[in-house]
């Protein structure tokens, strides 16, 4: 994902950071900080223990257990991804990594058309696991405040170990909303899907998904909650886009790459002048050509390579000082929903379609585009 980071690697599945991560960690220290004495009542109400808050309240704790709490939380949703993950990758499922940003976590996974039998057990093992998590640390409560030794101390541990017992149970109640894409909803989709075909039972849960965004978003209004205001625009555009993915999925499962592409391919050479290359994708409305020389392609250059050069600068270049190398093909048997996906991933408009070295045609995304809009009429 764009603007990630990696921080390392668990069971050979990569960890990143997005950057919405390092915003919500000092605003979750803030509010739990600020509401710190609140909190311990509620806590030390709810699971019946006292609390002695002579440290926790103390000079700037509330705010360093406010980035230990949402540290934790945060390990709580790795867990939960690993969860998914880990069963995924037993049913034969590749797992390109978990992504840990602004409201949990997302895994991503290589899957054509989602098997209802695996996806059930895959949604639900995520929430299972944050109850586990829960469970747990509502137990670690119970044990620090069971010790007597050092009593703020023993009050530092069982604030922490109740918040988090109880963000996880939340986590837990919340991810099994049936609001699509959440597990709630993909549960809903699961069951769906044995009575039904796929992409109707897709497009019924993300329209569940998307009142469920509509009614989140009117209390957060309500209540003046912008962090509900904001979970509810991520809920209401993640259950459109999975929708109109399993209908892209469904309408272009039978087509091959080979069915579509354009066979006359203008290439250019990589000696060519920029202000040549421009000239030609005036004259022939194509914003890329494969680069090809000795009758090897070696690159592709598109108007974005154009753009990344000044304007006074490309009079003095040629086509193999901008052009992409490193050229992503396809060969003539591959299925049209994977050039779609390459498409989206790699932000290309374009890819060579060729067997060995031998460049056969081309697909576009207007080309894809073109076919989804025929078989859905």
């Amino acid at each position: 994902m764009n603007g990630s980071l990696k921080i390392g690697t668990f069971y050979g599945i990569p960890i990143q950071l997005h950057w919405t991560f390092l915003l919500i960690i000092p605003l979750f220290a803030w509010i739990i900080g600020s509401q710190i004495l609140q909190t311990t009542d509620l806590i030390s109400t709810i699971f019946r223990v006292p609390i002695d808050t002579s440290i926790i309240s103390a000079g700037y704790m509330p705010y360093i257990l406010g980035v230990i709490v949402s540290i934790g939380l945060f390990g709580g949703v790795l867990i939960h991804e690993m969860a998914h993950s880990m069963l995924a990758r037993s049913k034969g499922i590749k797992i390109n990594g978990i992504t840990l940003l602004i409201f949990g976590g997302i895994s991503s996974m290589e899957e054509d058309t989602p098997d209802p039998r695996v996806e059930l057990p895959m949604a639900a093992i995520g929430p299972l696991t944050s109850l586990v998590v829960g469970i747990l640390c509502i137990a670690a409560t119970y044990i620090a405040g069971a010790y007597t030794g050092n009593p703020p101390v023993a009050g530092i541990f069982v604030f922490m170990f109740g918040y988090l017992g109880l963000l996880n149970v939340f986590l837990f109640a919340f991810n099994l909303l049936p609001a699509f894409p959440m597990d709630g909803g993909r549960v809903l989709r699961a069951f769906l899907a044995r009575s039904m075909s796929l992409p109707k039972a897709t497009r019924i849960a993300a329209d569940v998904g998307k009142v469920f965004a509509v009614l989140f978003g009117l209390v957060g209004v309500i209540i003046l909650n912008p962090i509900l205001i904001l979970i509810a625009f991520f809920i209401y555009i993640g259950a459109s886009q999975e929708s109109t993915a399993m209908k892209y999925n469904f309408l272009l499962k039978d087509v091959k790459v080979s069915d579509i592409m354009a066979v006359s391919v203008l290439t250019v050479s990589p000696d060519l002048p920029v202000r040549e290359v421009i000239d030609l994708m005036y004259s022939t409305k194509h914003l890329g050509f494969p680069v090809e020389e000795k009758g090897h392609v070696t690159g592709m250059v598109t108007l974005a390579d154009v753009h990344k050069i000044p304007a006074l600068d490309r009079d003095a270049m040629l086509v193999r000082d901008i052009m992409t190398r490193g050229v992503i093909a396809l060969p003539p048997g591959a299925p049209v929903i994977d050039a779609l996906r390459i498409m989206s991933v790699n932000n290309i408009g374009r890819i060579p379609v060729m067997e060995g070295d031998q460049l056969l045609g081309i697909v576009t995304r207007t080309d894809i585009m073109k076919v989804i809009e025929l078989k859905d009429v």
